[in-house]
């Protein structure tokens, strides 16, 4: 007789709550087994959570708290998570088959955004601005309340740390919800902030299908903010209702991000320059470097070399530290891999290796190889978003060329230049559209970095201190200590009006 699954329960006001009648399976994507349970949370207990989410917002428990306060919850916070992180590397490579030697190294630095936050809040100054006369004007920073926090799949712990850090440090109440491929390693976070000190109901995390329980949660009027990391046709649904009721958006959305490689670059550096960028998360990243955009000077060595390196990538069990490459998340992003190759070669690209699904040592689990595909600048493959290991490779006879592609697409999230020539480094960085460019770098993240892209890539920004700011209102108040209110007087003497 097989043990039941573990069921992982909704958090709430300081606790997991009694399971929902209808459920979830989350699955491993590396062998396809179900590993446990989520709740999928109905429209009624949505607005429950709202309801009392903001009860606690009004009581100040939180809101109100100095931020001397919310820097050392943060801070503990970030503590207990890294003495705990090895807990958190095992159920991320669990739930989303991300290989572990990835998950040691990104989860180790995640911490550091609740590191950052919790410092910004303590040190975070008003200002008081040049008001004409005998006039002080203040302006100071308070928090919006209830905020909805929608996360994906791909880096789970990272990007809700993001955005829970930067919305606690400002005094807002949080509600999270995670995306139902992946929501484990968040729901485990409840706990640890209580001990850390947070007080209940602050934290609200909820586990449901992003078409129904994220919906739900995103169109109530009564939330004061949506921060949204997803794809373009999600933001489109949950914008006309935000619009309706007046609620900002922060949209970190999809990307196609060019990877520029110069002929002054060495042909080995191109290549892990390449691999780094396009790889990495099986390509399952808003930045991934799914367009090699090469200068014909280096191309043809180039793609030699890279042929050679990507049929030597490892892919496997996602546990195993020689695993370079893990599953996509699903069966579905099997699939969809799968139609961008074939159209892709429909339009006349010519697959320079991989190109099928693949499975682990027992035909199980949701793996596709390693791909790369000569094709044009117009291609279905050149211009859109995969969200897997399908790359494609366009080579571009000029500079010039190079930076017109890198900007012919609707998505302008990242992108990266490399070049050994300092000059061309910034000038053509310079010309590119994109909210985030690397000069000999890509997928390099700091908190302290705003991250966000323009055009169909999204609004507004993580990281920084503009994220933080994004979740306050600023108020302005002006101390009138000279301008007498004399207006209506039979003779008004030095009457200001402005």
């Amino acid at each position: 007789m097989t043990d039941p699954l573990p069921h992982v329960s909704n958090w709430i006001n300081g606790a997991h709550t009694a399971a929902n009648s209808r459920r979830i399976t989350i699955i491993n994507p590396a062998t396809e087994t179900a590993i446990a349970t989520i709740d999928a949370t109905p429209q009624e207990t949505i607005n429950e959570i709202i309801d009392t989410s903001l009860q606690t917002f009004r009581t100040g428990i939180w809101s109100r708290a100095d931020p001397s306060d919310r820097f050392a919850v943060l801070s503990t916070a970030a503590r207990l998570l890294r003495a705990r992180i090895a807990e958190f590397i095992a159920l991320e490579t669990q739930q989303t088959g991300r290989p572990i030697r990835e998950m040691r190294a990104q989860l180790a630095r995640v911490p550091e955004w609740l590191e950052y936050f919790g410092a910004l809040a303590r040190v975070h100054e008003g200002r008081v601005t040049p008001f004409k006369g005998p006039v002080v004007n203040t302006l100071t920073r308070l928090p919006l309340g209830v905020v909805a926090l929608i996360t994906p799949y791909n880096h789970p712990l990272l990007i809700a740390m993001k955005k829970i850090g930067a919305a606690l440090a400002a005094g807002n109440v949080v509600v999270v919800k995670a995306s139902e491929l992946a929501p484990l390693s968040v729901l485990k976070m409840g706990l640890l902030f209580k001990e850390a000190g947070l007080p209940d109901g602050v934290l609200q995390i909820v586990s449901g299908y992003g078409a129904e329980t994220g919906k739900y949660l995103c169109q109530s009027p009564r939330i004061a903010k949506i921060d949204l990391t997803g794809g373009l046709a999600t933001y489109k649904a949950i914008a006309a209702v935000a619009a309706v009721n007046l609620v900002p958006i922060t949209a970190e959305l999809g990307g196609k991000a060019p990877v520029c490689l110069f002929p002054s670059l060495e042909v080995e550096t191109a290549v892990k320059a390449a691999l780094f960028a396009g790889f990495i998360a099986s390509g399952q990243t808003c930045v991934t470097g799914s367009r090699l955009l090469v200068h014909a000077d280096l191309y043809e060595e180039f793609k030699g070399m890279l042929e050679k390196r990507v049929r030597a990538l490892r892919v496997g069990d996602p546990t195993d530290v020689q695993t370079q490459i893990g599953p996509v998340i699903s069966r579905a992003a099997v699939e969809r891999c799968e139609a961008f190759v074939e159209r892709a070669v429909k339009e006349g690209g010519r697959v320079v290796c991989g190109g099928r699904r693949t499975s682990n040592r027992d035909g199980k689990g949701f793996y596709f190889e390693p791909t790369i595909i000569e094709t044009h600048p117009d291609s279905d493959l050149a211009c859109n978003e995969v969200f897997g290991p399908v790359i494609a490779l366009l080579k571009c006879e000029s500079e010039e060329q190079i930076v017109s592609i890198a900007n012919s697409t609707s998505f302008a999230l990242g992108a990266s230049v490399w070049t050994n020539d300092f000059t061309q480094a910034h000038r053509v960085a310079e010309q590119i559209e994109a909210g985030i460019v690397w000069i000999n770098g890509h997928h390099l993240n700091d908190p302290s970095s705003p991250w966000g892209g323009f055009k169909e890539s999204g609004i507004g920004k993580e990281n920084g201190q503009e994220a933080y700011e994004s979740y306050t209102k600023l108020k302005s108040t002006v101390i009138n200590h000279g301008v007498p209110p004399v207006w209506f007087d039979d003779e008004p003497k030095d009457a200001r009006y402005g």
